[in-house]
């Protein structure tokens, strides 16, 4: 068994590589592999090019803003789809918005609220930044923000509890928007493609997995997750995985445009994909 470390963040997005360590997808293809559960998604890029790990499912737009940062990340396979919301506080409309919580900059929580403030006439509403996702969400569920950004299940578990109700989502704005994604790094799918073409094809069994046996699927993830197995089914019915998320280019040259209108981004970074992987698995169906 060739042994290889996953930084993994929580979220609907990231069932895929539970499911395929869990459901022994990955010792069907060798591996040994061990998850570990990061914090928050901006350490990943430096976990990665580090070696602290070897594959990660992470922000898409973290792994392209890299490449400008001269890490050399890549993207492998989709995951996350259209996969964040605006959450309105149960009790206030949407004309009443005075402040609204949301992530660090650069990833899709972040850059769907940047896309629909406007849209939603949320203009002079403060912005409310916290160092994490789960930040976000704290600040809505205790009442110090009367809007959030966030992904599933804790859209749909904010709905389920009361707190709150989903007004607007990545595809409304971006249409098959990809989330976070499987990336690892250029160096590895030069020296190692084999190891990275297993990796990917246990990842894709993961998605098929996922969408096709939510209740599982969800007992597995809440052990990761933290939260009951429940919201997590209830989230599947509105956001699954999709392993092609990251063919669908219009929608990430929109979002990479904002990210370079918001000077996230100096360029458009344009070697942040490898598809060669995904195809060969997808042909292999």
């Amino acid at each position: 068994m060739k042994k290889i470390k996953l930084s993994l963040l929580r979220g609907v997005c990231q069932m895929p590589a539970y499911v395929a360590c869990e459901k022994g997808f990955m010792k069907d293809e060798g591996l040994d592999a061990q998850i570990e559960i990061v914090a928050t998604a901006w350490l990943v890029p430096q976990k990665l090019s580090a070696g602290d790990c070897q594959f990660a499912v992470m922000p898409w737009t973290r792994v392209a803003a890299a490449e400008l940062e001269g890490l050399p990340l890549v993207l492998l396979a989709g995951s996350g789809f259209e996969e964040a919301a605006i959450v309105l506080r149960h009790g206030v409309a949407p004309s009443e918005v005075k402040k609204v919580s949301v992530p660090l900059r650069g990833g899709i929580k972040d850059l769907t609220a940047m896309g629909l403030i406007r849209s939603l006439g949320w203009e002079n509403a403060a912005q409310i930044r916290q160092p994490s996702g789960d930040g976000a969400i704290i600040a809505l569920f205790g009442q110090g923000a009367d809007a959030a950004s966030m992904v599933e299940p804790y859209a749909t578990m904010m709905e389920e509890l009361g707190v709150g109700r989903v007004i607007r989502r990545t595809g409304d704005l971006w249409k098959g928007a990809p989330g976070c994604s499987l990336a690892t790094t250029k160096p590895l799918t030069q020296s190692d493609p084999s190891l990275v073409e297993a990796v990917v094809r246990a990842f894709a069994r993961g998605v098929k997995f996922v969408r096709e046996n939510h209740a599982e699927s969800s007992e597995i993830a809440s052990r990761y997750i933290g939260i009951n197995s429940r919201f997590i089914r209830a989230a599947l019915k509105n956001n699954q995985p999709n392993v092609d998320a990251i063919r669908n280019q219009k929608p990430m040259d929109d979002i990479l445009a904002l990210m370079q209108q918001l000077g996230y981004i100096k360029t458009i970074p344009t070697q942040y994909r490898d598809l060669r992987f995904l195809d060969k698995v997808s042909t292999m169906k």
